[in-house]
């Protein structure tokens, strides 16, 4: 049930066409449903946060994952699986043929049945190299299953720090940053200090020894001295991608609601990239 349904709901109990105790029992049961005894797929969870549930894939068979995105499709609601692999997104692609897997970030996803929403906010996803675009992948796909406008700027790492200030108009245009980085870290701080957005770091498990799968990274950028740069998990490039999503969302219908606002918000960005 997302916030059209609803709203279709209590008018028809308001119009007398829907009794209210049959209401309280369509709401009560609704929140979620059964997939077999492995799995209770949430399906307020669109009502309450605007989006749908989406499916960590790790540890769950083609299967299960096959009844979960069923579950979801049936209610009107899209879905959105992270984490798997080849059998499992060869089984998904047998099952829901319209659905796009992402091989890099290794995700699937199947769009609802009212289809694709207009785009709202712009994100843009850097990485610090090529070996982390798994993680950021999977940012950027949730990010456009967030209906975001989003654009990927690969391997501008501090390592020839030339190659990202080329890339400044871009950056300063973005409504969210997701900037995806292993090594020890740095990149977030360095784009951080050149744009008046939120940057959402991302540490990957990419090093060598001392790099700690990720940790090393993960301290650099909690201790960033770019005060506009937040951290999530190692690798989590599902949740980078997510709230990039709703920060953006949130500004471009902003701009939506007062154009005039939203030009000159514009032109700041662009000039703050210049």
């Amino acid at each position: 049930m997302d916030p059209h349904e609803l709203s279709q709901m209590l008018e028809a109990v308001a119009a007398g066409a829907l009794a209210p105790a049959d209401a309280a029992r369509r709401f009560a049961t609704h929140p979620y449903v059964d997939a077999g005894d492995f799995a209770k797929v949430d399906l307020h969870r669109r009502v309450r946060c605007g989006f749908p549930e989406v499916v960590f894939g790790q540890g769950k068979t083609a299967a299960q994952i096959e009844a979960i995105f069923r579950k979801l499709l049936e209610h009107g609601q899209g879905g959105l699986v992270t984490r798997i692999g080849p059998e499992v997104a060869a089984h998904l692609k047998a099952a829901f043929p319209e659905g796009e897997h992402n091989v890099a970030g290794r995700t699937f996803r199947v769009v609802g049945p009212d289809g694709v929403e207009p785009k709202v906010g712009r994100v843009v996803i850097v990485t610090a190299g090529t070996s982390d675009l798994p993680v950021a992948e999977e940012a950027r796909v949730t990010a456009e299953a967030w209906n975001c406008e989003v654009s990927l700027i690969a391997d501008v790492g501090v390592a020839g720090l030339h190659r990202l200030l080329h890339q400044l108009p871009r950056l300063g245009d973005a409504d969210c940053l997701v900037v995806v980085a292993g090594m020890e870290g740095a990149l977030p701080s360095v784009v951080g200090g050149l744009v008046a957005c939120p940057v959402i770091a991302v540490p990957t498990s990419i090093g060598y020894g001392a790099h700690f799968h990720g940790l090393a990274a993960l301290l650099g950028m909690l201790n960033s001295c770019a005060s506009n740069v937040v951290v999530v998990n190692i690798d989590a490039g599902f949740n980078g991608g997510h709230i990039a999503g709703l920060i953006a969302r949130r500004a471009g219908l902003a701009r939506q609601s007062s154009p005039a606002a939203g030009g000159n918000a514009s032109t700041a960005a662009r000039g703050q990239g210049d």
